[in-house]
């Protein structure tokens, strides 16, 4: 498949548009907060991922490759943001991004709170410094390794691990305040930031 995406292959970019989408629009929008946005941008990332297919490292792995254009593209979109002076997402917007549950069988009570804890915490995941939430999101969301993330970051893996323990202490700090007096909430707040379904 590599040799065919050198080669300029449209079926092979087909495929690669297919099979990566997904997640690399779930890693932008996680960072942009704004769907809109977050689709421009992953159009984007595969333009360049296209026209610099044959600058990437065979051994390495397509998907943090494609990450860490996704992850430079956003951060690169928000300082374009900042300097032509527009207004961050809004509340509401921030919720039609949010990233969506997993159907789980969960009774209407539990769903109905775990979407609750959801919103929360993506809500949280907004007041995060983007260089703090893009490593967040890359190791409690997509689940990569400290090495795959500072592969996407391409900072080392103590940096990594110093980001995602400041970032997770930030979402703490604002989630605690809103989540507490139920005891269990923090903890609810990071199982609904992995993704885990109910009962399990």
């Amino acid at each position: 498949m590599m040799d065919e995406l050198r080669s300029g292959s449209e079926a092979a970019f087909d495929w690669l548009v297919t099979y990566y989408h997904a997640p690399v629009y779930g890693v932008i929008s996680g960072i942009l907060r704004n769907p809109n946005d977050a689709a421009d941008v992953t159009q984007e990332v595969f333009l360049k991922a296209f026209r610099g297919i044959r600058g990437f490292r065979q051994g390495s792995s397509l998907k943090t490759w494609l990450y860490r254009i996704a992850v430079r593209e956003s951060l690169n979109y928000k300082r374009w943001f900042w300097r032509h002076l527009r207004f961050q997402t809004s509340i509401d917007e921030d919720q039609d991004g949010a990233i969506e549950l997993e159907g789980s069988g969960c009774s209407p009570f539990e769903e109905l709170a775990t979407r609750e804890i959801q919103h929360v915490v993506q809500q949280a995941l907004g007041e995060v410094a983007p260089v703090f939430r893009a490593a967040v999101i890359l190791r409690d969301l997509e689940g990569l390794s400290y090495e795959e993330v500072a592969e996407v970051l391409d900072v080392s893996v103590g940096t990594v691990k110093s980001r995602i323990l400041r970032g997770r202490r930030m979402l703490r700090e604002i989630l605690e305040p809103v989540l507490v007096p139920h005891k269990s909430a923090p903890n609810a707040a990071f199982l609904s930031l992995r993704r885990v379904k109910c009962g399990d």
